[in-house]
């Protein structure tokens, strides 16, 4: 298991070369509490501290590491729930949330909450305004997605959402593949289709056309987790950070 000095070293790496930010120490009161900063809007994306676990809510008074980070409000709920993770210290509760730096959360993960966070410090416009990117399940065992997209490049799809014309849907296959396969794009929504079968109900579908395949090394459960998303049940939001990364990747 990586130490609080391993963690914090491939942390303070990770901004250094990502984001060519480095920790700024601006408290004489207190000498290890370093913030990061963007280097265009000079705004916080990430904050180091020591503080006392009780203060976290744990029942120890041993001083821990920490980092606050921005947090898209659709995923905060979910990403308190985790272990090492909690409603932000001395910060807004809404906008940022805590995470404890004693190996309980990953550093992977941790660098996906820092993606998300310097890219809501960022000041420009939510990729969620306007455009919606959506997260759907699909069971490899019940759908021939490949075969069904192989006809014209159009799928329909039980419609549980509330999916617009023109959103994108990434569709999920799980175990065995265990990974995002699919990019779609919504080009009709909304379509009555009463269905009662074995192994799913459908009260409206909508008409999807395939826009992009991804390996499924590509999207796969680590690459999720890291983004905040640790099971798809069910349709749910694309989170920001990775919509984002995936729009830079693909330029």
């Amino acid at each position: 298991m990586k130490t609080e000095n391993d963690i914090l070293a491939a942390l303070t790496e990770y901004a250094a070369k990502k984001y060519k930010s480095d920790p700024e120490y601006l408290w004489l009161k207190s000498p290890d509490a370093a913030a990061f900063r963007r280097k265009d809007n000079k705004k916080w994306f990430a904050l180091l501290m020591t503080v006392s676990g009780r203060k976290l809510g744990l029942d120890d008074d041993s001083e821990v590491n920490i980092m606050n980070f921005k947090c898209d409000p659709l995923m905060g709920g979910s990403l308190r729930s985790k272990k090492g993770i909690f409603p932000a210290y001395h910060m807004n509760k809404n906008s940022w949330i805590t995470v404890l730096l004693d190996g309980s959360v990953s550093i992977d993960e941790i660098c996906g909450i820092m993606d998300m966070s310097y890219i809501l410090a960022g000041g420009g416009k939510s990729v969620r305004e306007g455009k919606k990117y959506w997260l759907v399940p699909a069971n490899p065992a019940y759908y021939d997605l490949e075969q069904d997209f192989s006809r014209d490049g159009m799928i329909n799809w039980k419609q549980t959402s509330r999916v617009a014309v023109g959103d994108e849907v990434f569709i999920y296959m799980a175990a065995p593949v265990s990974a995002v396969i699919y990019r779609c794009e919504a080009v009709e929504t909304d379509i009555p289709y009463i269905y009662e079968g074995k192994n799913v109900s459908m009260k409206k579908i909508m008409k999807l056309k395939l826009i992009r395949r991804y390996d499924k090394e590509q999207i796969g459960r680590s690459k999720l987790r890291a983004h905040g998303v640790n099971a798809v049940r069910g349709a749910r939001y694309m989170p920001d950070s990775l919509v984002e990364e995936l729009k830079i990747s693909e330029v």
